[in-house]
């Protein structure tokens, strides 16, 4: 495959500091047609939302824009698509709205393999209305095996809560064989694509997802999240509001005033990944609908950042100090370890020292280091790979363990 990731690298001007950032599990680096977006909007004028002269017009038109562009990222529709400052703030807007109809005797399923922001707002919520909590366990390979999930949910299921893509080993559960178990019991699936959406093409509609939730800072964007819907699902939801704020869907669930430069940063994001396939070096597809191009550039950077996770566990596999968090295949490029004889935080500091940007601790997996009896020992070292990484820059990272260790 043809990938100039020279090219793709100057899209992105932090990157000229020369840090290997491998850590973009965390937040990736900001290309630069967002940041262009965000103090263009800024330098214009640009009121709240108004139809009655031209700068709340254009605020208004920027929050549509948003919309169109986010529903174009992860094959959903406009008008359900709710933003919020993030991914954990917009699961609690929608577990707490969606407790309020559950009873004592009522379920929900969460798993062992999420991000805490899938899991802590359903079992308070849970609590809140009575209802139990069922658990979806890890097994040995780090998946998430789906036959569990037959014997979880039932019919007194409201929510089963997944993640498609573990942010600790990049483990990617079969969400789509989770939702048909929970749709046929009456279930809603709310899936947590935060760490999913910046390496693969997304599409809710496949998925089963009812709910989905991404933050843009995970994929080139601002510090900005959604979670997308059916609008018709969303008209059934009423949560607490202010009483003068709009009731219309989705800005019923939305809290504020928007921050109208940073939504004008995730269209441009969009953009950026749709442009992606030409930007490495392949022909240009002006032509192409917005949707198209999104799918070919994730999986243009699915192939390339496939490629740098093969060279980077050869790497790690061949270290007898390093010892791998066991994952399953078709994982995200993402990867967590320990070197023995030293804490990960030790470790991410000794590479930090050296340039090399990686994170250690549980990294909010809470459920899945707590369950591998890691936690307390510091949870592990995690390098995880975008899609303007370098081998030079994996290789850096192989070379340096040996150093630090």
């Amino acid at each position: 495959m043809s990938y100039d990731v020279a090219r793709v690298r100057a899209s992105y001007p932090a990157l000229a500091e020369g840090f290997a950032h491998l850590d973009g599990a965390a937040g990736t680096q900001v290309a630069a047609p967002v940041i262009e977006a965000i103090a263009g909007t800024l330098r214009r004028a640009v009121s709240n939302r108004s139809a009655a002269f031209e700068p709340g017009r254009r605020s208004g038109e920027i929050v549509a824009a948003a919309r169109e562009a986010l529903a174009d990222m992860v094959g959903g529709v406009a008008g359900g698509v709710v933003f919020g400052p993030s991914a954990t703030a917009l699961t609690y807007v929608v577990a707490r709205t969606l407790a309020r109809a559950w009873r004592p005797g009522d379920e929900v399923v969460v798993s062992r393999l999420d991000h805490d922001a899938n899991v802590r707002p359903w079992v308070q919520a849970a609590e809140g209305a009575g209802a139990a909590v069922r658990w979806a366990e890890v097994d040995p390979d780090g998946d998430l095996p789906t036959k569990q999930y037959a014997d979880l949910v039932g019919p007194r299921t409201r929510v089963v809560a997944v993640t498609a893509a573990s942010n600790v080993t990049g483990a990617m559960p079969r969400v789509r064989e989770i939702a048909d178990l929970a749709h046929a019991a009456g279930a809603l699936v709310y899936v947590d694509g935060v760490h999913a959406t910046a390496h693969v093409p997304t599409d809710v509609r496949e998925l089963g997802a009812d709910f989905y939730v991404t933050s843009a800072y995970k994929w080139s964007g601002p510090h900005l999240a959604a979670v997308t819907a059916d609008p018709a699902l969303w008209e059934r939801l009423r949560p607490a509001k202010l009483i003068p704020s709009s009731d219309a869907v989705p800005e019923r669930f939305e809290f504020g005033t928007p921050s109208f430069e940073l939504l004008a940063g995730v269209t441009a994001a969009v953009d950026h990944l749709a442009a992606l396939p030409e930007r490495a070096g392949g022909p240009a597809a002006p032509e192409a609908a917005r949707r198209d191009r999104i799918v070919a550039g994730m999986a243009t950077a699915a192939a390339y950042e496939a490629q740098l996770l093969d060279r980077l566990l050869t790497g790690l596999a061949a270290n007898p100090d390093v010892t791998l968090s066991p994952a399953p295949a078709g994982r995200c490029p993402t990867v967590s370890f320990r070197v023995r004889g030293q804490s990960p935080a030790d470790t991410a500091r000794l590479l930090g020292d050296r340039g090399i940007c990686v994170f250690s601790g549980d990294y909010y997996a809470y459920e899945y280091f707590t369950a591998t009896g890691l936690r307390d020992s510091g949870g592990a070292v995690r390098a995880s790979i975008y899609h303007y990484n370098t081998a030079e820059e994996i290789d850096r990272l192989l070379a340096a363990l040996p150093e630090v260790r």
